[in-house]
């Protein structure tokens, strides 16, 4: 009986998805293959584990899905720690059900054992893992793929159109839509995912030399004894696949008929899809979201939506994957940073410290209230997000300044920080993928955004009550 993962479609998107990381090849004698779970902590629509269970089933040996979380990452804090614990819990009970070997290791402390995956992988045939350009995953694959003796490979589900069918960098929307489009449809296909063919002995689970956690545990409990920043607490957004599904479909439901109209008011709370934090910890998939779009309103009523979670998306990812200096100004065209050149000496309406602004200490009440909800929730709407990027700009005494502030807000305190969208959404309001407009000071011709003018455009009195106060006790 053909495989239930063997279909020309899923092998000619791992072609395009699958890379590897070192040149050793699948190490004779290995016990298991393993699959390092990193960026896509989901089990369906998971092209890494597709991937890993073909190969498992090849070999004839068994699969162990790993997945770990130490406190070196940038920015560790209880508000990320949380929010991949709780949807770790989720994935051990789907793993169960799945009849998965799945298991979660937590290093509490700096000084603990961090060589975890490397005696995972000294006992497997191969290792799979998941491609994603931020976050520090490419680093840290490419770390374990030198050090270890058998084949790495890395696989991309973050995108719905795989990556390597853009290899260079696209310069706006319009250059990368017509070409994602094309592949849309087909890249939709669905795919019946099936477990390995072999199973996991007990004996083999009992003699991985790893310390799991309790997931059915205290997890709020686990993540106080870590050594990471508890000044930033765990955001209110509930984590976990569960969570996404149930807001993805609140969304198709209640809010896209009319998603081209609401989608500016950030005084409209189901306006836009708020699916951002679920699709940076991949407990749900870019497909997942553009499939259940069109099944709820046909391709055109879906359209607006889908340039969003599709061209948008995936010219961030893009830009991040072929512009190794995306966290940089040098990541800019030549027409902003030569713009930028000429009116770098221009004066300032007011200049902010990063404590300032990060306390939401600035002069005006709207831009505070955006930092306020950003600070208390963990995202920021994606109105107010360019209000908020574009007056760092303004209040910055160089604009490198303003780039590294608001890579560190974002980075610290939002949910999808550390995302390729949020990399191309804070260039953006530096010039990255749009055109010059009509010159001003400091701006040049970079696209300006005012404070003032966004009262005319929706309730932003409202908004600002509805953030006011101390930001340290939201």
């Amino acid at each position: 009986m053909p495989h239930p993962l063997s279909s020309p479609f899923v092998r000619d998107q791992l072609a395009l998805r699958a890379t590897s990381a070192n040149a050793h090849p699948v190490r004779r004698g290995g016990e298991y293959v393993l699959y390092w779970m990193q960026s896509t902590h989901r089990l369906p629509d998971n092209w890494a584990l597709r991937f890993a269970t073909l190969e498992a089933d090849r070999l004839a040996l068994p699969l162990i899905i790993h997945q770990g979380l130490d406190p070196t990452y940038e920015h560790a804090s209880d508000r990320i720690h949380s929010f991949i614990l709780h949807n770790a819990r989720e994935l051990q009970q789907s793993a169960d059900r799945r009849g998965l070997r799945y298991q979660f290791v937590l290093r509490r402390r700096r000084d603990d054992d961090r060589r975890t995956v490397d005696r995972l992988a000294a006992r497997a045939a191969l290792v799979v893992t998941d491609a994603f350009p931020t976050a520090g995953i490419a680093e840290r694959t490419a770390r374990l793929a030198q050090r270890v003796d058998c084949r790495v490979v890395a696989v991309e589900s973050y995108a719905i159109v795989p990556s390597a069918l853009f290899i260079k960098e696209e310069y706006a929307a319009r250059t990368l839509r017509p070409k994602v489009m094309a592949h849309l449809e087909h890249a939709l296909e669905p795919v019946t995912d099936s477990p390995p063919r072999i199973g996991v002995s007990e004996a083999l689970w009992r003699s991985l030399d790893v310390d799991r956690l309790d997931l059915a545990g205290d997890l709020d409990a686990e993540i106080a004894r870590c050594e990471i920043d508890h000044s930033v607490p765990p955001a209110p957004l509930v984590s976990g696949r569960r969570a996404a599904l149930a807001r993805l479909r609140h969304f198709c439901a209640e809010s896209l008929g009319d998603y081209e109209e609401r989608r500016s008011d950030p005084a409209d709370p189901d306006g836009s899809s708020r699916l951002s934090p679920y699709l940076h910890f991949g407990q749900v998939s870019g497909a997942e979201v553009a499939r259940a779009a069109i099944a709820a309103a046909g391709r055109p009523g879906a359209d607006k939506f889908l340039d969003q979670v599709v061209t948008w998306r995936e010219l961030s990812l893009n830009f991040c994957l072929r512009n190794p200096r995306f966290r940089q100004l040098r990541a800019l065209p030549d027409w902003v940073l030569k713009n930028m050149e000429k009116h770098a000496a221009d004066p300032r309406e007011a200049v902010y410290s990063l404590p300032q602004l990060e306390s939401a200490a600035t002069h005006h009440p709207l831009w505070n209230a955006a930092q306020r909800e950003l600070v208390a929730t963990g995202v920021i709407h994606n109105v107010m997000r360019m209000y908020w990027g574009k007056s760092v700009l303004m209040w910055s005494a160089r604009y490198g300044d303003a780039l590294r502030h608001l890579i560190h807000l974002n980075d610290k305190w939002a949910l999808d920080g550390r995302d390729p969208s949020s990399y191309g959404g804070i260039q953006w309001c530096f010039g990255k993928f749009d055109r010059p407009w009509g010159e001003r000071p400091v701006w040049g011709t970079i696209r300006s955004m005012s404070l003032e003018r966004a009262y005319k455009k929706f309730d932003a009195k409202g908004y600002e009550k509805r953030w006011d106060g101390d930001v340290r006790q939201l």
